[in-house]
């Protein structure tokens, strides 16, 4: 009953406040004329409360209502108490939402959520990495047009869920990633993305490395049996064959051996479960460390070599596998670069996605090699790569180790002119920090 009070006492001063006019009017002798303006007195009060609160609800930026009295105090407690109750189930609901997205966010598998129109309403951030996505560019947008795939539109217009779909990623065309919907609610789904590039990749993986082992170890074995069949079984042999038998025997045996742990770490990268964009990587203070090693390397050859390495500038990804690809490149720009040669590196933010380059004046490459370079023991010159120490494994480790990162390596090379090997990394793997660590 205790809500009816205000309203009695409401109404108890309305009545005294007429019976006052009332008397008035009668003492005057102008009852109609003291009534009317009673009346009127009365309803301007009441319109201005009105105003106030209006004012209070759209224009006032407190919270708190107005000091007033009577049935208006309460009308402006009672909006008050509920602006409260909202407000506090507004913060319950935003803590759901962002506990919802931290959860998202941390799902092994991309994740899109489209409606019954087929428009995208939500994606995580690992749905922008592997499909391209802008958010919130392509809210609102046709996941089918974001998704431009003949065999995703189909599957997608097929209804037909009991069954994933494999496709070759819209971005990144060594990899492959498998689409489930699920349908949840009346007309609303789930796509999960999951990349099944390895699942596809470990069949293939093991005849290869049967074959380029098999071709590849063939040379240094041979010319170690060979030497080792014109040795005499009494172990007499001429002090100068006997000096070049074992100079080319531990040569072959060395190249062997970095042949064996390049295709291991080959084998390695390409077999990863490790997640890629989990972890932020200091690049800045990976290739200063790869800077120090460079140098060493560099004392034979003379090269000027000039780092320019942005400091604030961090990846998500995998240190190690970032540090083989850049290592590769530096070291084959220092390997292959006539001596007193110049190489630049330079790791910069270039239109909003950030560069990692390896610009040489070395020989230069012929376009008819470029395409082949990142194949496994592809080489331009055999014999000069052999007298270098490589393996024509480098290129194909640095191309895996960016399909990782949804990068690809860029070459570009004039006979006599020199090279520029280059990669860009998406700008949902950039990271600035604000207070880059100290350079070495």
């Amino acid at each position: 009953m205790y809500h009816f009070f205000p309203w009695l006492r409401s109404i108890a001063r309305v009545i005294v406040f007429m019976t006052f006019c009332t008397l008035l009017g009668l003492y005057l002798e102008h009852l109609t004329i003291t009534l009317l303006f009673g009346a009127f007195a009365l309803l301007g009060w009441h319109y201005w409360r009105l105003y106030r609160l209006h004012y209070w609800l759209w224009h006032s930026k407190k919270i708190s209502p107005p000091r007033t009295g009577g049935i208006w105090s309460h009308i402006y407690k009672g909006i008050y108490g509920t602006n409260v109750k909202n407000r506090n189930k507004r913060k319950a609901l935003g803590e759901i939402i962002r506990r919802f997205r931290q959860g998202s966010e941390a799902l092994p598998d991309a994740a899109i959520v489209v409606d019954e129109s087929s428009e995208i309403i939500w994606c995580n951030r690992l749905a922008r990495i592997e499909l391209g996505l802008s958010w919130p560019k392509d809210l609102g947008q046709k996941v089918y047009d974001c998704i431009n795939d003949e065999q995703f539109i189909n599957f997608y217009h097929a209804n037909r869920f009991d069954q994933p779909l494999e496709i070759v990623s819209p971005i990144n065309a060594s990899k492959v990633l498998e689409f489930r919907l699920v349908p949840y609610e009346d007309d609303y789904l789930m796509i999960l993305i999951r990349d099944v590039t390895r699942l596809t990749q470990i069949e293939k993986m093991r005849k290869d490395f049967v074959a380029n082992v098999s071709h590849e170890l063939k040379t240094p074995l041979t010319v170690i049996n060979g030497y080792l069949e014109m040795l005499p079984e009494n172990g007499d042999m001429p002090a100068p064959m006997m000096k070049k038998a074992i100079s080319e025997m531990r040569s072959q045996s060395v190249r062997m051996q970095s042949l064996i742990e390049e295709l291991l770490v080959l084998s390695r990268i390409e077999a990863s479960t490790e997640r890629t964009f989990e972890k932020l990587v200091n690049v800045p203070q990976l290739l200063w460390q790869i800077q120090v090693e460079a140098e060493a390397l560099n004392r034979d050859k003379k090269h000027k070599i000039f780092f320019d390495i942005s400091p604030i500038l961090y990846v998500y990804g995998i240190e190690s596998e970032l540090r083989s690809a850049f290592s590769n490149l530096i070291f084959n720009a220092i390997n292959y670069t006539p001596n007193g040669g110049v190489i630049e590196i330079k790791w910069a933010l270039e239109n909003n996605q950030v560069k990692f380059s390896v610009k040489d004046n070395g020989y230069g490459i012929a376009p008819v090699h470029i395409e082949r370079l990142t194949e496994r023991f592809y080489r331009v010159d055999k014999a000069r790569s052999r007298t270098t120490g490589g393996s024509g494994l480098g290129l194909s480790i640095v191309k895996h180790v960016l399909s990782h990162h949804n990068s690809v390596l860029n070459i570009q090379s004039r006979v006599g002119k020199g090279s520029t090997f280059s990669c860009r990394f998406s700008p949902e793997l950039t990271y600035i920090v604000e207070k880059p660590a100290d350079s070495q």
